[in-house]
């Protein structure tokens, strides 16, 4: 997979990654926690402005010690990748959860936890398929020249 993406690229990359995020997960966390749907599409969208301008930096990092220390994009680094972006998020959102909803860091990063296990998976297949689509779309492009 070529990791040469232009910022334009990445801001497209994580747009969709944060708008399709926010369709799932406002829903879902208004119910689970029994909140109006725009009480939580709210505080949604305010981590996913966090989550976005995180995705944009972390994902060039990451793209750029991929490249130097020449390491493929495999099942594993991905893993990693994963790991490390939603570490990164929740350090910076747990305590805007917990100013926004006035709840303790704990309670906090109880939620984010939650959240975390679907954000985990979600970051992993978002990426791959992303990358997957890319690539089918830069070659047919290649072809058609």
């Amino acid at each position: 997979m070529n990791a040469n993406k232009s910022i334009t690229e990445r801001i497209f990359q994580a747009i969709g990654f944060e708008l399709l995020a926010i369709l799932i997960c406002t829903p879902l966390l208004a119910w689970i926690m029994g909140k109006p749907l725009l009480d939580m599409g709210v505080v949604t969208l305010a981590v996913a402005i966090l989550a976005l301008a995180w995705n944009v930096v972390f994902n060039g990092f990451f793209d750029r010690m991929l490249k130097r220390w020449n390491i493929a994009h495999n099942a594993w680094v991905r893993v990693v990748h994963a790991l490390l972006f939603e570490g990164g998020l929740i350090v910076m959102g747990v305590p805007l959860i917990a100013w926004w909803l006035s709840v303790s860091l704990w309670q906090a990063f109880l939620l984010d936890i939650g959240v975390l296990l679907f954000f985990l998976p979600y970051t992993y297949v978002y990426h791959w398929a992303y990358d997957v689509v890319r690539e089918r779309w830069m070659m047919r492009n290649v072809c058609q020249n």
